[in-house]
């Protein structure tokens, strides 16, 4: 049985090797892929909502407008993937590795990115309303226009970050 037929027939490939593969708009709901494999994979409009991707290796794959809600992604590897307009409410990316990665207009209402390392990360327009950035690592970040009201700073690196037109307050740092 591959992998592929293993994820469709049970939902579940837990450390499963599904790099390089296309999920392009793929029902992937609930799944359970903790600790697979998935980078460079194409996940374009995939619908990943309450999935468990803890430990997912997600370098540089493409999420381009996919339905992260709820998605468990705790010290997930997304270095230099794409995120732009992916819907990531509610998701718990604690720990993750978001180094390098286009989160342009991405949905991160209520999202805990705390102790994320998002250096060098594409922000803009990002919603990040309600959000927990608590020991989060910005460091060149691009926050441009990006929502961070109410959003917990506490202890946030944001060393060289550009905020232009940022909304929320950045002063209570």
């Amino acid at each position: 049985m591959t992998n592929i037929d293993k994820l469709q027939n049970s939902n579940e490939c837990q450390g499963c090797d599904l790099s390089e593969m296309d999920f392009n708009n793929a029902n992937l709901k609930n799944a359970n892929l903790r600790g697979a494999d998935l980078s460079r994979s194409f996940l374009f409009g995939a619908n990943l909502i309450g999935a468990d991707l803890r430990c997912v290796d997600l370098r540089c794959a493409d999420l381009n407008s996919a339905d992260l809600r709820q998605a468990d992604l705790r010290e997930a590897d997304l270095r230099q993937a794409d995120l732009s307009e992916a819907d990531l409410s509610e998701a718990n990316l604690q720990g993750a590795i978001l180094v390098g990665s286009d989160l342009r207009w991405a949905d991160l209402y209520k999202a805990n990115l705390s102790e994320t390392n998002l250096m060098k990360s594409n922000l803009t327009g990002a919603d990040l309303t309600e959000s927990n950035l608590t020991n989060a690592n910005l460091t060149d970040a691009n926050l441009s226009r990006a929502d961070l009201t109410n959003t917990n700073l506490t202890n946030t690196n944001l060393t060289n970050a550009i905020t232009i037109d940022t909304i929320g307050c950045l002063n209570k740092l």
